[in-house]
């Protein structure tokens, strides 16, 4: 099977979205993925480990305030007192110092790692092929690349910091209760054994439950997406009220989501809770009991009141960073996903052939083709294209014509057989040798937020003003042209909504001229223009195509009359080739779509349909 049944629905690749790779896996794995996330990390929790024992010695200084200063034997020790509470604000700014450091070298550190992150997902999405594009929601994709990465930086900026700081109190807090009294530490922490053994249980829940929210996020935004995008049709068909209930669904579904995961959350905050209360009970009776009895001095009962708040707020703090930590985990185990998940179409690199110069040769070699799941939509499909020649392409609907042109153009790859070029294997070719000589013009230009300028450059990067106003002026569309109200630098909106339907076709051609092909395919890229404009249009066209090989999905007649050769399309094989008026002389396929097109023209008056 081929590569492109990797990546069908959600969760197909390694990790995916499911929850078989464990936290452990998953760091382990983003680490590698982001590696200025470890840059100069044993540093940065060096100062960690400085600004924690900082907070964990306080409560000894006070401790030696009170019991060497305060309450010295032959009165207050005024020069201790002042030694001491020096030493305590010297403390206190050299935590303060490597608190900040620390957290200034982990955002540094995190962003970097973030942003690689990002920007390698964001390639990866852009190189997977419409084939993969297409079995994953656009909403899903994006929020992936956004949100999800958004929740990683948080959780690693905010509450992974906290939870190397909790980390590191409790330790030190333990180390130095142990050294004051060993009886009340053990009772501090069997208060909390309870908690911790069933944290284990929770994390596996939470894992589930937060793996479901990111999922309803994705979709929420997906649902939320689509209707903005196309707010004229719901508009056009008065469905607002069935396109709101369905958003508000994906609301209502993460919401109840969300509600499920917090209500763990509640559990584990509420049980550390009852165990911190514990805690500090045990340790006034007991600190009492022991001071009476002469085993702790009042300094001693003091630093150990410090010292367990020291214990008891890291682990209760833990308890959110749990919950972040599912949250960042299913966010970042998605972001693997993409990133795991191999593309239908790869890339040969350097190692690939560069296509020559000139009118391209094309040839189809028994082909078949079929989408992830289903079965073949094109069989056996066995052809040769010589070079220079134009090709008209016919079929009725679904008769798998689109689906030709985009093997054609390497947008996926067939199931058996091969589509060659000048011989040479499409799978063989380099990205960038296929892209610069066979461009494929949409029936529907997809245009981008910026200047008509910046549109047309996406057919020549480098291409100067003048010589975009030459290509407009070489296929006749300077009358068009002088019309836009600020010439190159007219914006033509999100998605070209600021040009008709027609508008943004002229501009998709105009992009092709700049290309300078060798192979140009065609989804009748004059469909979507008034009949003046296709005069025009047919005119220019003549000229760019001289010297170059077009394939055309013909939906006029009047193309399909000018092409040399006709390939029709029905269910999935070829089964006519020729010229127009063999075809039409044939009792077959073509024959009937003739009659067709004809009687449409008449009912059009005169249009081609």
């Amino acid at each position: 099977m081929s590569a492109s049944t990797a990546f069908v629905g959600r969760g197909a690749s390694r990790f995916g979205d499911s929850a078989t790779a464990t936290a452990r896996q998953v760091f382990k794995r983003g680490f590698a993925l982001s590696p200025a996330l470890r840059d100069g990390l044993g540093f940065t929790l060096l100062l960690g480990a400085v600004s924690t024992m900082g907070s964990a010695f306080v409560p000894v200084v006070i401790q030696r305030t009170i019991d060497g200063g305060l309450l010295a034997p032959g009165g207050v020790d005024r020069a201790s007192v002042w030694r001491y509470t020096i030493l305590a604000a010297v403390i206190v700014v050299l935590t303060a110092a490597a608190a900040y450091w620390m957290r200034l070298r982990l955002y540094r550190a995190s962003e970097s790692g973030l942003a690689e992150l990002r920007v390698k997902a964001f390639r990866h999405v852009h190189d997977l092929p419409m084939l993969t594009q297409d079995t994953e929601r656009r909403g899903a994709l994006v929020s992936r690349v956004t949100s999800d990465v958004d929740q990683v930086s948080l959780f690693l900026q905010s509450y992974g910091l906290m939870l190397l700081i909790s980390i590191g109190q409790v330790g030190v807090a333990s180390v130095i209760m142990a050294l004051y009294s060993w009886q009340l530490t053990i009772v501090v922490w069997l208060c909390f054994v309870p908690l911790l053994v069933s944290l284990r249980a929770f994390q596996r829940r939470m894992t589930t439950a937060y793996g479901t929210v990111r999922r309803t996020v994705a979709d929420m935004l997906s649902v939320i997406a689509e209707p903005v995008v196309g707010a004229s049709v719901v508009r056009a068909h008065a469905v607002e009220a069935r396109t709101q209930a369905r958003i508000d669904e994906a609301i209502s579904t993460n919401l109840r989501a969300n509600i499920a995961a917090q209500r763990l959350v509640a559990v584990t905050f509420a049980s550390a809770g009852i165990a911190g209360g514990l805690a500090n009970a045990a340790v006034v009776v007991g600190g009492v009991w022991l001071g009476v009895a002469g085993h702790l001095s009042i300094g001693t009962v003091v630093a150990f009141a410090f010292l367990v708040s020291l214990f008891v707020g890291p682990v209760q703090m833990a308890t959110q960073v749990l919950t972040e930590a599912q949250n960042a985990i299913a966010s970042w185990r998605r972001v693997i996903g993409v990133l795991d998940t191999p593309a239908d179409v790869v890339d040969p690199g350097i190692s690939g052939v560069a296509l020559p110069h000139g009118a391209l040769a094309a040839s189809f070699e028994h082909v078949d083709f079929a989408y992830p799941g289903g079965g073949l939509v094109l069989h056996d499909i066995d052809l040769s294209i010589p070079p220079g020649s134009r090709v008209a392409v016919v079929g009725e609907t679904g008769s798998g014509k689109t689906t030709f042109a985009k093997l054609l153009c390497r947008l996926m790859d067939p199931v058996h057989g091969r589509v060659c070029l000048d011989g040479t294997d499409l799978r063989d070719v380099r990205f960038n040798s296929l892209r610069e000589r066979v461009v494929m013009v949409p029936q529907e230009g997809f245009l981008f937020d910026a200047s008509l300028a910046d549109n047309l450059r996406y057919g020549r990067a480098a291409a100067r003003s003048e010589e975009l106003l030459e290509a407009l002026g070489d296929l006749g569309l300077a009358d068009w042209f002088v019309t836009l109200p600020l010439g190159l630098e007219t914006p033509v909106g999100q998605r070209g909504e600021s040009l008709s339907a027609g508008e943004r076709q002229l501009v998709s051609l105009v992009r092709a001229y700049l290309a300078d092909p060798d192979l140009l395919v065609l989804d009748e890229a004059t469909s979507a223009v008034d009949p003046q404009t296709e005069v025009r249009l047919s005119a220019a066209l003549e000229r760019l195509l001289v010297g170059r090989t077009s394939v055309t999905i013909a939906h006029r007649l009047s193309t399909a009359e000018a092409a040399e050769v006709v390939l029709v399309f029905d269910a999935g094989r070829l089964v006519q080739r020729g010229h127009h008026r063999e075809l039409v002389a044939a009792n077959g396929v073509y024959a009937r779509l003739h009659t067709s097109w004809v009687a449409q023209s008449h009912l059009g008056g005169g249009s081609d349909g």
